[in-house]
This record gives structure tokens, sequence and C-alpha cells, in this order.
């Protein structure tokens, strides 16, 4: 498998972890669910993030995870998250999966760096600990890591570490932070790729505005390949009224705590994995739940219909 360069585009999509309703890894729903991101347009797979419940598995089961997506996925590259409080955990996981074949590791920020400084310094330290190198996905999340990377910090880490050949741009509001880093880099910056997460809910923006295509997860991952796609061939207008036809969906899949269990309800609904649990802690949709994903699910299939 080839390594992941700062040319990457398209849809890097961010598998869940599929359970038995126990909670063990379902491994045989684990393939199917690859095969289904790969049907659907997935031009590459990110395991272990953090829609992928992985801090609620051991370290045996994440890499069982991992090499079990490097084999099923074929050629198509998959990175690697390895975020963790501490460098020696970085740097073990880093080590485990690249001998796995994956095409780089994702490392988000852990919370406790507050300032300029802490941020730089630490993301030298983890490119160090990933391996030389080692190509490295910088995850931009502060709604969930709580740190702020502002654009010229961003800008002076991309410079210092020439493993990061890709961020993932999770920042909200965040749009200006595309512009500013194309605009850095038409002036005469190393170019990085520059993949979206949020679940998608800013991607035509996104696209507008420079992004090479999405890392993040969808009950319906065709959407957002077929939104890059015809983004990148110019015709915005086809790919903003795709998009409309799943917006409500990805509106609803965004509620804090409760988009998880959305997006593995219809991927269970499409038969990508047997089961839609979580594993503890964590819970399924309440029946008044289910009935309007039910609902968005019927008016996407009928809008998808009308739009052709």
């Amino acid at each position: 498998m080839s390594l992941l360069t700062s040319d990457a585009k398209g849809v890097y999509v961010i598998s869940i972890t599929p359970f038995h309703d126990n909670g063990d890894v379902d491994f045989d729903s684990l393939d199917r669910v690859t095969d289904f991101y790969l049907e659907k347009g997935a031009t590459g797979i990110t395991v272990l993030g953090m829609m992928g419940e992985a801090p609620k598995l051991t370290q045996a089961e994440a890499r069982e995870i991992v090499a079990r997506v490097i084999r099923r996925a074929g050629d198509t590259p998959v990175v690697a998250g390895v975020s963790a409080p501490g460098l020696a955990a970085i740097s073990e996981l880093s080590k485990a999966v690249m001998d796995m074949g994956a095409a780089g590791v994702m490392i988000a920020p852990p919370g406790s760096l507050r300032t300029d400084e802490q941020i730089a310094t630490y993301y030298g330290q983890a490119c160090a600990a990933a391996g030389d190198g080692v190509p490295v996905v910088l995850q931009d999340f502060p709604l969930s890591t709580g740190v702020q990377i502002s654009v010229p910090l961003m800008g002076r880490i991309i410079e210092d570490n020439d493993q990061i050949v890709m961020l993932k741009h999770e920042d909200w509001p965040g749009l200006a932070k595309i512009s500013a880093l194309r605009d850095a880099e038409s002036k005469g910056r190393r170019r990085i790729s520059i993949l979206c997460g949020n679940g998608g809910v800013f991607l035509p923006e996104e696209m507008a505005r420079g992004a090479d295509g999405a890392m993040t997860g969808f009950g319906f991952p065709e959407m957002m390949a077929d939104v890059v796609a015809l983004a990148n061939a110019g015709d915005m207008d086809r790919a903003q009224d795709i998009f409309d036809a799943y917006l409500p969906l990805v509106r609803y899949e965004q509620q804090p705590g409760l988009g998880l269990a959305v997006r593995k309800y219809a991927l269970a609904k499409r038969g990508a994995i047997a089961s839609a649990a979580l594993r503890k802690p964590g819970a399924g949709l309440a029946p008044a739940a289910i009935a309007e994903v039910e609902r968005l699910i019927e008016r996407q299939t009928r809008r998808l219909k009308e739009i052709g």
C-alpha cells in the first residue's frame, strides 16, 4: 500500500466499529462495512477515529481492527488514528499500524495544550513519535479537543513538520481557515491536502474554498463521494442539489451524543452491519428517534428521485 501524500483527494470515510449486541467487536460486519464504503465511492478509509469508538477499544482490539481493514481494503489507503495522551502510546501504535501497511496516521492534540508554543512543540514531538517519514494527518477539531490552532500557528506547524501531509479540518466556524491556508500556499508555502470533517455538514462550502474532499462519516457515504466528484468537476449546482437532498439527515446526525447511533442505525438498515449497537457507555436510538430517522430517509429517497 502506498503512503499518504499531500496530493490526496476524495473521500476518506471514517469507519464505524461494528459490535455485536453483547459488546464484542463484530469482525464479519467490519469486513462488510469496509466493502460497503468502497462500493459507495470511498477513496480511502480512516479507522480508530473518534466516531469509531476508539477510546472504548483495547489495544489488542485496535490493532486487530486496523489489520482487518487493511487486508479487506486491498490497494485502498487506510489511515489509522493514533491519538493518545502520551507520546509513547502514539509511537507504539504508529509503528504497529505502519508495519501492517497503513498509509499514514492521524493525530489530534491532547486537551491539556493551551499556548501556541505548547501546541507547536507537541506536534514536533508527535511527528517524531510517529516515526521517521511516517505521513501524519493533523486533526484540527477544537469543538472536541478544546485546542484552538490559529491560522498563523497552523502555518508554523506545517512549515516545521514535513511529515504533516494532510489537515483534517473540523474547525467550526472554519471556512476562513481553508481560504487562508490556500492563500499562503499560493504565495509559496508547501501544499498539504485538506479533507474536511463534521459529518460533511459544510461540504459544498468547504470544496468551494479549496478543500480536496472529506474525511468523515455518514450513513450514506455516497453523498460525500458525489458532492466531492461534482465539485472537482466544476458542477457546483449539481453538487449542491445532491447535498441538499441529504441535508436533513446530515443535520439530524450532527446531534452531539446521538450522531453515532443515528449513523449506525442507517448502516444497519442498509445491511452494511448486522447490529446498530454501540459499545457501553453508549445507547442506541429510542423509538421516537427511530421514527424521525425513518421519516427523513423516506423524504430523502423521494427527493433524490425528483432531482434524478
